[in-house]
């Protein structure tokens, strides 16, 4: 199968960082086309960034899915997600979505760690629109933001397991999420110091995008559009070609 690896940041570190391990997962059977945003933030921390990061991450599917079975928008709080299953030909899985999905499988509160303040509130507000607010037992945000977690990891590793450990030990989660395209790898290096699992939510998008990649899915009948001043290759996806 042929994944297409969508980063909307504009960092391309952390869109081989996370193609690394996405590639790990998949095994030499498929394939891994990553693209970084071409244009927007160098690491969504905002609500403008995300909005930019929508419009990037349809550029880079209206650049790069022909040929492909399925799409990771590997970004997590999922920009453009919506929209990217509007238009697209193949199966577009979000890395937040399918975080929160495993991590509530069986009715599990959950609680979501990440860097970045803002992100609180954001992230609060999507898991009540994928109708699992109930089962969100809070988000708590780490000072670095994902792009400096990324940069130096190691410096970020206490920080994140005090608060997956505060999660679990006050807010009563059973399972936290450690949310970020740039936190890839680290859910394993500190569970050991957190009483409950933690998730890696660039591993459970990796395995959602693996079993949609199999499954196909109807072109809809979606309106065209014309537009103006957006590259060619997404001007011509959203006028029908």
């Amino acid at each position: 199968m042929r994944i297409l690896l969508i980063n909307p940041n504009t960092t391309p570190a952390v869109t081989d960082l996370v193609a690394g391990h996405v590639r790990a997962l998949a095994g030499p059977g498929n394939t891994l086309v990553p693209v970084t945003g071409r244009f927007g933030a160098r690491y969504i921390a905002s609500r403008a960034a995300a909005a930019i990061a929508g419009h990037a991450a349809l550029d880079a599917l209206a650049g790069h899915v022909a040929g492909c079975d399925a799409v990771y928008l590997a970004c997590f709080g999922d920009p453009g997600l919506a929209a990217l299953r509007e238009v697209s030909p193949v199966p577009v899985v979000g890395m937040a979505e399918a975080a929160c999905r495993a991590a509530s499988a069986g009715g599990r509160r959950f609680a979501i760690v990440t860097g970045g303040a803002l992100w609180g509130p954001m992230l609060t507000e999507f898991v009540a629109g994928l109708g699992l607010g109930a089962h969100l037992s809070g988000v708590r945000t780490v000072a670095p933001t994902g792009g400096e977690i990324a940069a130096d990891p190691d410096a970020a590793l206490a920080g994140l397991a005090a608060a997956c450990r505060t999660c679990a030990e006050a807010d009563g989660a059973k399972v936290v999420i450690l949310g970020g395209a740039a936190l890839a790898g680290l859910a394993h290096r500190i569970q050991p110091a957190v009483p409950v699992p933690v998730l890696c939510s660039v591993e459970a998008g990796t395995r959602a995008v693996l079993a949609a990649a199999g499954e196909g899915r109807p072109v809809d009948a979606a309106p065209t559009l014309e537009s103006t001043g957006l590259s060619p290759a997404l001007a011509a996806l959203l006028a029908g070609g």
